[in-house]
């Protein structure tokens, strides 16, 4: 006879991992102004791991302070099975394999559910190039965070230019016009 107990945990556990998993395949549920424009539909969904890089820098309005100051992301982009399909790097830029390009910038942001992780974004794209998987997209979402914040502790004149490569891990999800 089956443990009931063993049964309960085992389902349990299951359920956990589907909540922490993002729906794959569908647009993931988001704050309102992280929606993407009507009329876009979703192309790919990219998990992503890499690094958040930030430079130690004077603050503007105060010159004798310095802080972390975001400088590019240095990610590996991937299909849903773990293969590498391409990178995230500055611009913020996103390029497959195929040679295919898209360049966005900020149109929204949440802080998200993690006090931890960089913010969930809404980007347009500012231009793509090539003839794949990016030559179409209009828009992404940069979801799911894990760590990437910059150092906790601020920097000083002693780290001035230095850099700090922060951890981190992201769900892209790129959209569109639909056909």
């Amino acid at each position: 006879m089956k443990n009931p107990c063993a049964t309960g945990v085992a389902s349990l556990a299951a359920i956990l991992a589907g909540c922490a998993a993002p729906n794959v395949g569908t647009n993931p549920l988001v704050p309102e102004n992280l929606n993407v424009p009507a009329g876009q539909t979703l192309s790919l969904v990219s998990p992503a791991t890499g690094v958040q890089i930030y430079e130690c820098g004077a603050i503007k309005t105060e010159p004798p302070r310095f802080e972390w100051v975001f400088k590019a992301p240095e990610a590996e982009l991937l299909d849903l099975s773990g293969q590498k399909i391409g990178k995230h790097y500055a611009g913020p830029t996103w390029e497959s394999n195929d040679g295919s390009k898209v360049v966005g910038e900020v149109k929204a942001r949440d802080d998200g559910p993690a006090a931890t992780a960089i913010p969930w974004l809404l980007l347009a794209a500012k231009s793509t190039s090539g003839n794949g998987v990016f030559s179409r997209t209009q828009s992404i979402q940069r979801l799911y965070t894990v760590g990437g914040k910059a150092p906790a502790g601020g920097c000083s004149k002693a780290q001035l230019g230095k850099e700090a490569r922060v951890s981190y891990k992201a769900t892209y999800y790129f959209y569109a016009t639909k056909p």
